[in-house]
């Protein structure tokens, strides 16, 4: 086992742990979780000898082998597969031990070397690395494809795949999902529930931490705090700390009553499908854990658009693609306010493709593509990431968007982001990957869209800030299209999906869970019509007339706008007059209220009581009557 024991660790001046203790038994699968630059990666560099310790003990078994995935790809001529081979360096001296011997017809040694080539497994390697590249979303075409072919995301597969397939009795995984798609993190997450040694895992992937670990190591105020379970029962144990130690988190209570007002609303409109009921659990989990992220340094809004136009955009029998080769055809969508679609599909069938023709960074071969007038687009993509200043700070970036803005507002702004003081006056060129993420995420939102086009927003971003960006999302009143790999984060706030699959982009009617096991399904490789007719838990891709449909949507949700601004009328008005009510009893606690010289202001209290008890009950009444017209309305429509 790994014990570590009055641990102390610095990098230059700054104190990391001090005095932190921690056991990680053999075959524990261990997530190490905490904000970023807390020293999770420096613990990582300890554990392969990389670092040396500042105090303290660090146990760990001598004869163990350490695996973890390296940050560097050469751009060598070796195919894909064999460099993902030569990970195992054991099994390559072996190999070439044996062309030796073989050399000098040496029969025993050959003899000798054969048998610790089998124990090795090097008789069914091949296949083996195979099937973790082809799990990974490599075609059977790229794996004799040589490594410089690929791009960098492409190269760091295959550093993860040189890990996977190593013996290993510690395997040290940092951010593994950052750079897979949805299908290829379905794929790693049951690998890792099979693997049998002991893992230690850093990621910000919720649904992933959740599915692959059955303990928490957090680092806390420069120490370690060991919970039994995944994510999720760390959570219910931190937020039940945070309760028994009294900690206020009253900072939070406007985001509760966001997220409880978003609950309501969907829960009224909610069918029994499936997929709406999964939500709606989610929704109310995050609403009971709000303590467990109550020290959050993020906190910001999507601010309301100039203009709100329906639709925004209007695609009809769209063929996109690069050069002569076709991607997607017959594409029909319409996009308008509150739409808020999750796109899924596997690697390479399309989903990143339609969000730039979205963001008109691609025209269609054909067809008919509209931006309505007054459509303000928000467009994230990783590749943005590199269209930043690097000789700029993140409050310049904001001056150059907003001439006339203070530079006092400009800031308050970046605080929400965590660009605090000084932070907020530092160049770009040296922030690393989830600050650069986060500048252009509050670029984006100061630029007030009624668009969002989300590319895997997620990378490089931490646990706090996907909660936030998770709290934001939910409130956003434009239209929404979010490509993503994080489950938890398409779950709570995408309404709908489409799955791109086959060249065609078509309504998902299972949830996220039913993907999954469509991605697992062995019998899932081309969706058409006669998958439909498969096992239940590989949901069927609707084919109705989605011209038809939209425009009935479109029509019905104009007869439901005006009950809805009725709806957010009455809880706005149900919210101030509940905080006044709150105020007058308080007052009417008072003992000294009831005091015969105080008659006057106790007649006035309880004058101010009765009038709004009133008015609270009005605006109750018109509250129900709005949401009995949208049930009765969207009834009808089912």
């Amino acid at each position: 086992m790994i014990q570590l024991q009055s641990l102390s660790l610095r990098r230059g001046t700054k104190h990391l742990l001090k005095d932190a203790n921690a056991t990680i038994y053999p075959g524990h699968r261990v997530g190490l979780i905490g904000r970023n630059g807390c020293g999770k990666s420096s613990l990582f560099a300890l554990l392969r000898k990389e670092l040396d310790i500042d105090e303290g003990d660090l146990q760990l078994p001598t004869q163990w082998k350490v695996v973890s995935v390296a940050q560097e790809t050469p751009a060598s001529s070796r195919s894909a597969i064999d460099y993902v081979i030569d990970g195992d360096t054991h099994l390559r001296q072996l190999q070439k031990e044996l062309a030796l011997a073989e050399s000098k017809d040496d029969g025993v040694k050959i003899g000798a070397l054969h048998a610790k080539l089998a124990e090795s497994g090097a008789y069914d390697i091949e296949p083996r690395a195979a099937t973790i590249l082809s799990g990974l979303g490599f075609s059977q075409s790229q794996l004799r494809a040589p490594v410089s072919d690929f791009s960098g995301g492409w190269r760091m597969r295959l550093n993860l795949a040189q890990a996977l397939l190593c013996p290993s009795d510690l395997l040290l995984l940092d951010e593994p999902t950052n750079h897979l798609d949805l299908d290829a993190v379905i794929w790693l997450e049951k690998w890792l529930q099979q693997y049998t040694g002991t893992l230690l895992l850093i990621s910000h992937d919720k649904a992933f931490i959740d599915q692959t670990v059955n303990q928490i190591l957090s680092v806390e105020q420069q120490t370690l705090v060991t919970y039994t379970g995944n994510y999720s029962s760390f959570e219910t144990q931190r937020a039940e700390r945070a309760r028994l130690q009294n900690i206020e988190f009253g900072k939070q209570q406007q985001k509760v009553a966001h997220l409880q007002s978003f609950i309501t609303r969907f829960k009224a409109k909610a069918s029994k499908a499936k997929q709406a009921q999964s939500r709606i659990k989610q929704l109310e989990k995050m609403e009971t854990l709000m303590p467990a992220h109550q020290d959050s340094q993020f906190h910001f809004s999507f601010l309301d658009s100039v203009s709100l136009p329906s639709p925004l955009v209007s695609m009809e029998h769209i063929e996109l693609g690069y050069g002569d080769k076709t991607v997607l055809e017959q594409v029909k969508l319409n996009l308008v306010p509150g739409s808020r679609i999750g796109l899924l599909g596997r690697n390479g069938q399309g989903k990143s493709t339609l969000i730039k023709l979205l963001a008109s960074e691609l025209t269609p071969m054909q067809g008919d593509f509209n931006l309505y007038k007054g459509c303000q687009i928000g467009y994230f993509a990783q590749h943005q990431l590199e269209t930043l200043d690097p000789e700029s700070s993140a409050l310049e970036h904001l001056q150059r968007l907003d001439k006339k803005a203070s530079e006092q507002t400009l800031r308050d702004f970046l605080g929400g982001f965590n660009f605090n003081g000084d932070n907020a006056l530092s160049p770009v060129a040296p922030m690393s990957g989830g600050e650069k993420a986060r500048l252009v995420l509050a670029i984006l939102v100061y630029q007030k869209p009624n668009l969002l086009l989300l590319d895997e927003p997620t990378n490089h971003l931490d646990l706090d800030m996907r909660h936030a960006l998770t709290l934001a999302l939910q409130n956003f009143e434009g239209a929404m299209v979010l490509v993503s790999h994080d489950r938890f984060l398409l779950g709570a706030v995408c309404e709908d999906f489409y799955l791109v699959d086959n060249k065609k982009v078509q309504p998902f009617s299972g949830d996220l869970d039913d993907y999954k096991q469509w991605i697992l399904s062995a019998n899932t490789q081309d969706v058409d019509e006669n998958t439909s007719a498969n096992a239940s838990a590989s949901p069927s891709v609707e084919k109705t007339d989605r011209k038809t449909e939209k425009r009935l949507q479109a029509e019905l949700r104009k007869k439901l706008q005006p009950f809805k601004n009725a709806l957010k009328k009455a809880e706005t008005s149900m919210t101030a007059l509940s905080a006044d009510m709150e105020l007058v009893e308080a007052q009417l606690a008072e003992s000294d209220v009831y005091e015969k010289e105080n008659k006057e202001t106790l007649t006035k209290l309880l004058k101010q009581q009765g009038d709004l008890s009133s008015r609270l009950q009005e605006a109750e009444m018109a509250w129900l009557d709005a949401q009995e017209a949208l049930d009765s309305l969207e009834s009808e429509a089912m």
